[in-house]
């Protein structure tokens, strides 16, 4: 499994973004339509919100990509 760590530089981050901030797609859109074929989890749990705030300490996981959010 590969892993990321992304530093988190304000409150929170949308999901949709964070996909595209680490590169696992190109867009925003293109991160929504990952989170809305049921393919990402956070913290454990399917995510089906595309705009779901992740925030410090969440780990978000993806087709064998986990991605650790830390505060910068």
């Amino acid at each position: 499994m590969q892993k990321i760590d992304f530093e988190l530089n304000d409150e929170f981050v949308e999901l949709n973004q964070l996909l595209k901030l680490v590169g696992i797609c190109d867009s925003g859109g293109a991160g929504k339509m990952l989170v809305a074929g049921g393919n990402v989890s956070v913290d454990g749990r399917n995510e089906l919100r595309k705009t779901c705030k992740i925030r410090d300490g969440q780990v978000v996981s993806l087709n064998g990509v986990r991605i650790q959010v830390k505060a910068g």
